[in-house]
């Protein structure tokens, strides 16, 4: 690599990033601007560009896409929520224990994003009719989002990007990760209802409304909701066995897609409409964006410098990278800041004669755990305050803060004794 290659490579990275990072410009048109004049100035030529792009990454978020913007069509999701809200009778307490619970499940199964897109919207119903304040209900929802989405290969977008980039699969995460994230939910839980202990008092009047509602009036098509839910599962269990039967992730899930897009005999033009495809984009050129990185070098650099920073010690660079993700994570998107770690890790995977997997599970806590730092760390976070703001409460950065940071500490606490005791 000549040495003009490498200085323009590392401006055009710096600036992109500082971009991505400032929010002042759009972060996919950004990134797009960025990975294109990493190819026009000769860093990398347009097929190791694409060589680049994870595409079992971005065939696993668009097949999911799919299976999704096809299943809320239904209107199962709206008939789960006021199921919940009538099972805890309207009690403000209850109603919140079992939200949480399935927005951590959905979180998991599908992703947080579209967990949060699906479950705020209800439960703002919900505490009109109790008659209180949104805020101690949905502020929740989001740190829950993002734990359970931390125990799945699906659940958050850094779990899809490693997952694919090492060769991680479904069950891997589940017995790997599942047991922490249970501990941090119960903890986070019972946190929850002695930071908001006056809010949960139950209110008889509203009780009788939530009990008479009738959630199979959310359902718009039986039929729907039958054949979404079959192929949904079918999905899940070929992300559970697709080490087994040879299907890369991104098979199982656009396999999936497909199957439901073809029963259920909707329009592709307005399914596709709802894909996500700037973040899909984004993701690409990231992709590329690191990859320039990795070619000039950067990223041995890196992994040489962590090495001799740590001294190799796995249990002090597992530490590390768990509380570096979590605290920039807090305060930086956590999809630029993993795509830079993968081949970091890796490098550093390749000067040690010792397991690295304690490392990627590090990343994925602290990437994943730290985005309920600030209202800035995670796309759900700002997705809930945005919804909050429509409807007349203003969440504000320094409220979210008060109560998500000190618990996002607590939960990455809990990683690192579990990183310890078990890995390390």
């Amino acid at each position: 690599m000549e040495s003009n290659h490498f200085l323009v490579a590392i401006i055009i990275f710096v600036l992109t990033y500082g971009a991505i990072v400032s929010e002042k410009i759009n972060r996919t048109s950004i990134s797009i601007f960025g990975a294109l004049l990493m190819v026009s100035f000769g860093v990398l030529s347009q097929k190791d560009a694409v060589g680049f792009i994870d595409f079992n990454t971005i065939g696993l978020l668009i097949g999911t896409m799919i299976l999704v913007n096809i299943m809320k069509r239904s209107g199962i999701f709206e008939y789960v929520a006021i199921k919940s809200a009538k099972a805890a009778k309207g009690d403000p307490w209850k109603i919140l224990v079992l939200f949480s619970i399935i927005t951590a499940v959905f979180s998991a199964l599908l992703n947080n994003v579209t967990t949060i897109l699906l479950i705020a919207p209800i439960t703002l119903v919900i505490t009109d009719t109790l008659e209180v304040n949104p805020i101690p209900f949905l502020l929740p929802q989001i740190l829950f989002s993002n734990i359970g989405g931390t125990s799945t290969l699906i659940g958050d977008p850094p779990n899809v990007m490693v997952g694919s980039a090492v060769g991680i699969g479904f069950m891997d995460f589940i017995v790997n990760l599942l047991p922490v994230v249970i501990v941090i939910f119960i903890v986070t839980l019972f946190l929850f209802k002695i930071i908001y202990k006056s809010t949960f008092t139950k209110f008889k009047d509203s009780t009788d409304i939530i009990m008479a509602m009738d959630e199979n009036l959310a359902i718009k098509d039986m039929k729907l909701v039958k054949s979404s839910v079959a192929v949904t599962l079918f999905t899940i269990l070929g992300f559970v066995l697709h080490d087994y039967i040879g299907l890369e992730s991104a098979t199982v899930a656009l396999l999936g897609g497909a199957v439901l897009l073809l029963i259920s005999k909707s329009d592709p033009e307005e399914i596709f409409l709802d894909i996500e495809w700037t973040s899909i984009f984004f993701f690409m050129s990231l992709f590329i964006l690191v990859g320039s990185m990795e070619e000039i070098g950067v990223i041995d650099l890196l992994a040489k410098k962590l090495m001799v920073l740590t001294g190799g010690d796995m249990f002090i660079t597992a530490i590390v990278i768990l509380w570096s993700s979590a605290i920039l994570s807090s305060f930086l998107d956590n999809i630029p800041f993993v795509a830079t770690m993968i081949p970091l890790i890796k490098s550093f995977g390749a000067l040690t004669t010792v397991s690295v997997m304690p490392l990627w599970w590090a990343l994925i806590l602290g990437a994943c755990l730290g985005g309920n730092g600030t209202l800035v760390g995670s796309s759900a976070n700002l997705i809930v305050s945005g919804i909050l703001k429509k409807h007349g409460n203003d969440l504000k950065f320094v409220e979210y803060m008060k109560v998500g940071f000190p618990l996002m500490i607590v939960s990455v606490g809990i990683s690192s004794v579990y990183l310890w005791a078990f890995y390390l």
